[in-house]
């Protein structure tokens, strides 16, 4: 999305932000499928906190006519840093794969977090899937590969929400989108298939350099 805004100064973001996520459905749909053959996914878990993300993300989408998601370009690389600093300083999290029984509150605390993240990436989007594993992670115990494989079935329905209001609204460029998704499924098929070579160390490694270059590229955005 940075790089869409940068690329294209003059087109109103509501048409950048359908045609990104025109993309990013194709990348993240075909990732959960990779990730589905090899990844034991707890759909039970999963499917109403994609739910709750599909329904914030439509109402993040929504708000994209009234207010500028530039407004949240200083306050990415900030969100990301804190990220990757708790990731840094917590060298086990993430390392095993222990699924929690969350309690009631605990649950709905953990729901409402999807959702911000879900009206968050309706809005704007840069960083979601971090900000979703690092939530897998530390609240349902994940480690990092089935963290990733969870961020990604979440990433669908929040991409899938916006994708309806801005579809709706004509706001999406769909040569460029396409082409877009093509490269993000191709992406994806890679990613997925070094993850699962590697297992989790090698996906907590990928989460930090990603993170480094989502940093730095968001805050050359936000300053400049």
């Amino acid at each position: 999305m940075p790089a869409l805004l940068t690329g294209f100064p003059s087109v109103a973001p509501p048409l950048l932000l359908g045609t990104n996520k025109l993309g990013s459905i194709c990348g993240t749909g075909s990732a959960v499928l990779r990730y589905a053959r090899f990844v034991r996914i707890p759909w039970r878990v999963l499917l109403p906190a994609a739910g709750a993300a599909f329904l914030a993300a439509l109402g993040g989408a929504s708000l994209v006519s009234a207010v500028s998601p530039a407004l949240f370009r200083p306050l990415v690389p900030v969100m990301l840093s804190v990220a990757l600093l708790y990731v840094l300083w917590h060298r086990d999290l993430g390392a095993k794969h222990v699924p929690v029984a969350l309690s009631r509150l605990r649950s709905g605390a953990a729901m409402a977090g999807i959702a911000a993240i879900g009206f968050y990436d309706g809005f704007f989007g840069p960083g979601t899937g971090s900000f979703l594993m690092l939530l897998f992670i530390r609240v349902y115990g994940f480690d990092f590969l089935h963290a990733s494989a969870g961020a990604r079935v979440i990433n669908v329905a929040t991409n899938a929400g916006a994708l309806l209001y801005f579809g709706w609204h004509a706001d999406i460029y769909w040569g460029l989108g396409l082409a877009l998704g093509i490269c993000n499924a191709a992406g994806s098929l890679v990613g997925t298939r070094i993850a699962f070579k590697h297992g989790s160390k090698f996906v907590r490694a990928l989460f930090i350099v990603v993170g480094l270059a989502l940093i730095v590229k968001t805050a050359r955005d936000a300053l400049a």
